[in-house]
This record gives structure tokens, sequence and C-alpha cells, in this order.
């Protein structure tokens, strides 16, 4: 018997499930309100050079200030990090004339001035982290998805050893923990270290509660459970937006989007350990226990199944076994699905973090963008609910994604001046992205089997926030060549879904349990079969 065939005995999805994915969305909701704050927490508003002696010029206006003080840039707006080492008083007379004796431009000598019209304080008007330090304020959200990125290494691995939940309990408690240090921070380096270490431990939450889902319904309903989950990420993107539009400033911002966490911690204890990992670890009177509380639940009062037989599907090569990440590279298919699904998760992160931290181009305000961001990615993951169940997954992995390329690199080619046209392709191109990124999380949980499927998530989940590590970095580029950044993007975003069509199909396939399973043909349940009441699944499968 296998697991499958347990959980249509019990109610592959009735009110028993429906409860867990409830709960289960909490975190869901808290995630991308920490993985996209960058957008708010280190906006740069507009600024220019604190000009000394200011108050000598008391018969002019603040206008005419900046003109004798700040060099204007080609497009005539004031520079941002130059001032004139003297009070040009001859362009009061003509303002057209600007300097050409460029050794009277200097750096800002005495900071900036911010315009807190739209923020009341960010990191970087906080540790003036502009123009000379810009690097600075783009790395604070590489440390954190460096973060990410260690956690999903140590929770993949822990998550196996030591079971979904309790990993998941941990991750809820670290992040509280950590994000609230991270909003008492008084310098930047010990906002860097906090907020590095609350990647470490969302990670946890990013990496285990879709996969503690999933093994808790049916084949029929896994794409189901995929897409809500994902959905709920989308509320947490929009809820974000109005978050910081109430909350302008930053340490308080912190406060908002990390205190969630605690509601989570509590509706938790409601949620039990995977069955499958419990029957996979040869923990059999724990697993029996939970499934006798699901088909109760369920109203399946007739479930007979007795710890024994929970027993006889604990294979020999799984029992008591001790697996690792060498273990994904060890045998020929499972080496092919971890290579390729790295390079997948990598470009989905990397196109997805690179468009969503940076919301210019829609004419709108940063608030009301991350909003529509948020919003659109609603629509894309219906699509995705018909698409991955019509043309499968591997063929929705890979054109969401070269299709997300092709859209970062249209708007390449399309002249600035056409901004609506820019923003409609955007627009799509965040549709194709968040759809690539819904299609990977259920994609990826369905590859790998039961025993290691927590490492293959960390090991996936590695490669993405190294995506996601770099992704704002390349805004960087832009000093060497302005569409460098796009450039980068569209290329990783094809290349990878192009490795998609590597991997193998798992419409319609029972999930794997064991190694030797995803080694040999799988075994695939047709979505119009059912099985009667008391009559395995396997009976009516050839």
């Amino acid at each position: 018997m296998k697991f499958e065939d347990l959980l249509l005995e019990i109610g592959g999805f009735g009110r028993f499930q429906i409860l867990i994915l409830a709960i289960l969305c909490l975190p869901r909701i808290n995630l991308p309100m920490h993985f996209l704050l960058h957008n708010f927490l280190a906006a740069t508003p507009s600024h220019h050079c604190a000009i000394p002696h200011q108050e000598a010029f008391v018969n002019l206006t603040m206008e005419e200030v900046l003109l004798i003080s700040i060099p204007r840039k080609p497009d005539g707006t004031f520079s941002s990090c130059e001032m004139f080492s003297q009070p040009q008083f001859h362009l009061l007379l003509n303002s057209s004339l600007q300097p050409e004796n460029k050794s009277i431009i200097q750096h800002c000598q005495h900071g900036w001035v911010y315009d807190h019209s739209q923020f009341t304080s960010t990191i970087s008007t906080q540790w003036d982290l502009v123009c000379e330090q810009r690097g600075l304020n783009q790395a604070t959200a590489t440390f954190f998805f460096i973060g990410v990125t260690m956690g999903a290494v140590v929770f993949g691995y822990l998550s196996d050893r030591f079971g979904r939940k309790a990993m998941l309990q941990l991750s809820l408690v670290c992040s509280v923990g950590f994000g609230m240090l991270s909003a008492a921070s008084v310098s930047y380096t010990m906002l860097a270290i906090t907020r590095t270490l609350t990647g470490v431990a969302l990670s946890g939450l990013s990496l285990i509660v879709l996969p503690l889902g999933m093994e808790w319904v049916d084949v029929q309903h896994r794409t189901f459970t995929g897409i809500l989950s994902s959905i709920f990420w989308s509320v947490g993107n929009m809820l974000l937006a109005l978050a910081a539009y109430l909350v302008r400033e930053w340490h308080w911002l912190l406060v908002a989007v990390t205190g969630p966490c605690l509601l989570s911690i509590v509706c938790l204890w409601w949620v039990p350990e995977s069955a499958r990992w419990l029957i996979a670890k040869g923990k059999v009177k724990q697993a029996h226990r939970h499934l006798l509380r699901c088909a109760r639940t369920n109203g399946r009062k007739d479930f007979a199944v007795s710890p024994e037989a929970l027993t006889r599907m604990v294979t020999d090569k799984t029992m008591g076994g001790s697996y690792s990440y060498i273990s994904l590279f060890r045998t020929p298919v499972l080496r092919r699905i971890s290579l390729c699904s790295g390079v997948v998760w990598f470009g989905v992160a990397f196109s997805y973090y690179g468009m969503s931290m940076n919301l210019t181009g829609f004419g709108l305000s940063i608030y009301l963008s991350q909003f529509v961001f948020g919003a659109i990615e609603i629509p894309a993951k219906m699509v995705m609910y018909v698409l991955v169940n019509r043309v499968g997954r591997r063929q929705s992995q890979a054109w969401t994604l070269i299709l997300t390329g092709l859209c970062i690199g249209a708007n390449i080619l399309i002249p600035t001046a056409f901004t609506s046209l820019r923003s409609v392709v955007a627009i799509m191109g965040k549709g194709f992205s968040e759809a690539a990124f819904t299609t990977v999380f259920l994609y990826t949980s369905e590859l790998y089997p039961t025993i290691v499927r927590q490492n293959g998530m960390g090991y996936t989940s590695f490669m993405a926030r190294l995506g996601g590590a770099l992704a704002p970095l390349m805004f960087l580029l832009d000093e060497v060549w302005r569409s460098l950044p796009e450039v980068t993007y569209c290329g990783v975003a094809v290349c990878s879904g192009a490795v998609a069509f590597l991997l193998p199909e798992t419409l319609h396939m029972r999930l794997p349990e064991g190694i030797e399973d995803i080694e040999k043909p799988p075994v695939k349940v047709p979505p119009e079969v059912s099985a009667p009441e008391g009559v395995p699944l396997q009976a009516l499968v050839k």
C-alpha cells in the first residue's frame, strides 16, 4: 500500500486538510512582506548636497540657493551628489550658462538634504547610503538573501532530519526575534547582521510551508494546494504596500511586518507533523495517531489501518536511512533533476526579484506600484492553475520563464517615450515571472521523493536565494551601460527556461516516496479515476 491510498481512505481533501492549509497560509502572507521590504526600507528619496551657511542667503528663494550651489545634470535637474565649491552668483543672471570649469565642482562635503514628503525616514536617509555609498544600500537586500540562502541549506537538512513542524516553529520564533532586533538597529552594521539572520530564519518558512501542506493532500488537489499557497504570497505583497503607506518610518515598518509571525506561532500548534515524513522515518505510532485524527475530522470513522500495516510501508531503504545533500547527486535521474532544477530556480528568482525591486516606469507612486505588482500576480496564478493541469508542469515552467525574459528584452528596445507601452509590457513580464515562481514551487515538490524532499527543496531554495541575492546588485551595472541590468535579467530567464525542458513531467504522477521511485518509470494516476470507498487506488491503476 502506498501513502496515496491511505490519503484516499481518510479523505484526501477534507476539513482536516482545509484547516491545515488555512493555518499554513498565515506565514505565507508574511514572507513577501520581508522579502520585498527592501523597496521601502531602503528607498532613496530625492536629495541634494547640504549647503553650508545657507542662512547667509536670506534674500534668495530656495530655488535660487540651489541654482548657485548645485550643478545641473544634462536633463536640467539638480545633481544629487555634487555641489559647487563656491556659490556661482552669476547663474542668477543666466541659469542656462553652466560653468565650464569642472574644478569648481566637488562631491558633497556636508552631508545631504532629503525630501521627506514620501518617507519619514529610511535606512538611506538614516545613514546617508547614497552616491558613493549607494552600493551599501543595494547590499542590504543582498545580505538578507545571503541569509535566506544559508537558511535554505540549514533548514532543508534539519527538516528532513528532525521533522517539518518542529523546524517551522523554530523558524517562526527566530524570525520574530531577529526581526525585532533589526527594528532596533542603531548602526548599519547591526542592521546588516540582523537582516542576514532574519533571512536565515525566514528561509525555514519559505522552505517548509508548501511541502508540509502538500504532503497531507491527495494527487488531485496538489495543484490547487500549490496555487492557493502562492495566492497568499500575492496577498502579502499587496499588504506590504498598505503597511508601508501607513507606516513611513523604517523602524516601525520592520515591527509592523514582523508582528504577524506571532499569530502564526500560536496557530501552528494545531498543525500536525507530516505523516509521510513520520512513516518514512519509521515513526509509525505518531503517524497512525495523526492519520486517525485526520480520518475522524473528515468523517471517515471506518478507517482501520493498524500501526503494523504502516510499518510494512517503511521499506528497507527508507527506514533508519540517513540522507544528505550528496544524496541528490548519487543516482542518474535524481542527479539530472537536481542540476536542472537548480538552474531553473536561480533563473526564476533572479528575474522575479529583478523586476519586483524596480517599481519605476508606471507613472504611479511607489506604494500603488507595489500594490499593482501584487494584484497582477493573482490572475497569473489563476491562469497557471488551468495550464499546469492541461499542458503539464514542464511546459508551463519553461515557457513562463522564456516569456518573462522576452518581455524584459522587449522593454530594452521600446523607446522610453512610449511609457504606456513599456508599462503594459512590464506588467505582462511581471505576470509571467510570478507564473514561473508559482509553478516552480509546485513542480519541485513533486520532483523529489519524500525521503529527500526537504533536502531537495533546501538545495533549490539555495539556488533561488543566490539569484535573489545577486538580483539587486545588477542595478549597479547601469553605470557601465544603462541597459546592462535588463539584458542580464533577460538572458538568464530565457536560458533557465530552456533548461526546464530537460526535467521530467509530474502531471498526475504519484509523489515519489523513496529514491528508487524516481529511478524507475513513474506511476501515473489518471485524474478521472477515483477509488470507491474501501478500495485501494492501486487496484484501479494498471
